[in-house]
Parts: structure tokens; C-alpha cells; sequence
């Protein structure tokens, strides 16, 4: 793949996320939003302190919130192309468009669902504020263990699949990944500083949103970066008939 090529993919791959962050924005403006309200009215109801407010919340809510899900989105999106450019005739023998659609699921996997896990979303109100440092960098950590993990279980399976074949060798560095990531669970500290008081539902509902946030993001992106992608790489010929030469004059 040449670097003209590459930088295509990489410019549709921002582009892509750019997209991808517009149906997320839409996501989180309606299915996280709510619950964001009712932490925070439950943040002011139970807390003695009440100082000035440096940033409304309705503009967090809007413009804030749509400049932090775009820019994560076109950020992703350029390094998801990227990866893409590496993965593309390496995981098997499938078009750009599966290859999209496989990198974005293995992305939400590795970079969100395993540290989400372990470390879940808290909305506002959960947590100690003397503690973010710590579980913020407990959570990349997790992040970091997934990726790595994944990388190592790919090259597991290709060194597998010339004896065990493909379906088996699959199955056996899936295996192995599950089986890290548990022991990296069971070994890393645990985090739980919900107040007793808050509503379960309302903590529940809020992780939820944030999962089904993500899931939209890397799904949308597989689905316009593998279109795009497919566009560019496997140009589709013209009809025929649509271009007729033109009668020689006797």
C-alpha cells in the first residue's frame, strides 16, 4: 500500500469518525444526558458545599459535550485507519469492509468493554474526588492490558492456525485472551466508591448509556469507514453501456 493510498485512508478514517461521532453525540444527548441531570441533582441534594458554577450546565451539555465526542471521534478515526492500513490482508481474506467492521468490534473490545468491565463509567456524584488520579490510572492501565493482550492473542492464533487450522486456533487464542484478562481482574485493585444512597437504577442506566454510546461510535465508523474504504481500494467498473465508443466515420 502505497503512501498516497495510505493518506486517503487515513483522511477518510478521520472523516469517517467525524461521522460515527455525529450518531454518538445524538446517543449521548438522549440516552446519557438524563441520567448526567439526575446525578447531579442528586450531587446538590446530598452535598453541603455549593460554589460557583465556572461552566453552565447547558453548555456542557451541548457545546461541550459535542466538542468532546467529535474530537474523540476524528482522533479514533485517524488511528483506526491507520491500524486498518497494518490489518488489511493480514487477518485473513476478507475485503476492506469486513476488515473495518472487525477492527472497529476489536477496538471496542480491547479500548472500552475490558477496562469498562472492571472499571465501569460512574456518573457524577460516585467517586472520591482524592482518588481520580488513582483510578484513572488504574483504567488506562486496564486499557493498555487489553490491547496488548489482543495484539499478543492475535499472534497466538497465526502461530496456532498452521497446526490446530484456523476455526481451532481462533477459538484457543480467544481462550487465552479471556484467561488474561481474568487473571488481570483478579489481580488489579478493585474500585467501589458508590455512595449508599445512590439509586441503583439510576447508576445502572447511566453505564449502560455510556456502553451503548460506544457501541454506536465504533459501529457506525465500521460501517461508513468499511464503505468508504471498499470505494477506494475496490472501485466497482463502470456499467456497460454507460460509456459507448463512438462509431468510426467510413
Amino acid at each position: 500500500m502505497n503512501s498516497a493510498t495510505v493518506r486517503n485512508l487515513l483522511v477518510r478514517g478521520m472523516l469517517a469518525g467525524l461521522a460515527a461521532g455525529v450518531l454518538a453525540l445524538i446517543a449521548a444527548y438522549f440516552l446519557g444526558e438524563p441520567s448526567v441531570d439526575k446525578a447531579i441533582g442528586f450531587e446538590d441534594a446530598h452535598s453541603h458545599e455549593h460554589g460557583t458554577e465556572v461552566v453552565s450546565r447547558s453548555l456542557q451539555s451541548t457545546a461541550g459535550l459535542a466538542t468532546g465526542v467529535l474530537v474523540y471521534g476524528v482522533a479514533f478515526g485517524g488511528i483506526a485507519a491507520l491500524a486498518f492500513c497494518f490489518a488489511l490482508g493480514r487477518v485473513g481474506r476478507i475485503g476492506p469492509r469486513a476488515t473495518a467492521l472487525l477492527l472497529s468490534g476489536c477496538a471496542l473490545l480491547t479500548v472500552y468493554v475490558v477496562p469498562f468491565l472492571k472499571y465501569p463509567a460512574n456518573p457524577p456524584s460516585v467517586g472520591d474526588p482524592g482518588t481520580i488520579g488513582k483510578r484513572t490510572g488504574l483504567y488506562f492501565l486496564m486499557m493498555l492490558l487489553g490491547v496488548l493482550l489482543a495484539v499478543a492473542a492475535t499472534l497466538l492464533g497465526r502461530r496456532l492456525a498452521p497446526a490446530l487450522g484456523t476455526w481451532w486456533a481462533t477459538v484457543a487464542a480467544v481462550a487465552a485472551f479471556a484467561v488474561a484478562v481474568g487473571l488481570a481482574y483478579a489481580f488489579l485493585p478493585a474500585v467501589n466508591e458508590v455512595p449508599r444512597d445512590f439509586p441503583a437504577t439510576l447508576l445502572w442506566r447511566f453505564r449502560l448509556s455510556a456502553l451503548a454510546i460506544q457501541a454506536v461510535l465504533w459501529g457506525g465508523f465500521g460501517l461508513a469507514f468499511g464503505e468508504s474504504a471498499e470505494r477506494l481500494l475496490n472501485p466497482r467498473p463502470a456499467r456497460a453501456g454507460r460509456a459507448r465508443a463512438v462509431p468510426a466515420a467510413h
